[in-house]
């Protein structure tokens, strides 16, 4: 799943770790085809043509996870969603970090509350915005 491609780079930026899912995500097309990619999910060809070409920017955690359930090793996309946000929950606590102290840290330009709102589902972060938030956690942890 989404957060534990953290586990297998030695990269934790947030290009490290956002590469980490775009590499992820492309395997996962390129395992069973951009047709089922479509077929399977609720995106579009253009998004999934997307995927496959590195343009990740703009894709959601959501819209990620769809995708990455269709790996036979994973499960559903809500469940992956869950646990990436449970996972960034636990980390923050582990780190003893707060939405603001993630805020303060990040290159993306969100606010604590906006953090806030991107950990509890409230709005859909990007690939980006994940990849930002736990590279502030994951780092935190190593220290």
């Amino acid at each position: 799943m989404l957060h534990t491609l953290a586990e297998e780079t030695a990269d934790l930026s947030p290009n490290g770790l956002h590469a980490a899912y775009e590499r992820y995500l492309q395997s996962v097309i390129e395992t069973v085809g951009v047709d089922t990619a479509v077929a399977d999910t609720d995106l579009d060809g253009d998004t999934i043509e997307a995927v496959v070409d590195g343009e990740t920017d703009d894709l959601t955690l959501t819209a990620a996870a769809a995708l990455a359930a269709l790996d036979d090793d994973t499960p559903d996309a809500e469940a992956i969603v869950l646990e990436t946000r449970d996972h960034l929950l636990m980390g923050m606590t582990t780190a003893v970090l707060d939405v603001d102290a993630v805020a303060a840290e990040l290159d993306a330009d969100l606010t604590g509350q906006e953090v806030q709102q991107a950990i509890e589902g409230r709005i859909d972060m990007t690939l980006p915005e994940l990849a930002a938030i736990q590279s502030v956690i994951e780092q935190r942890l190593e220290a």
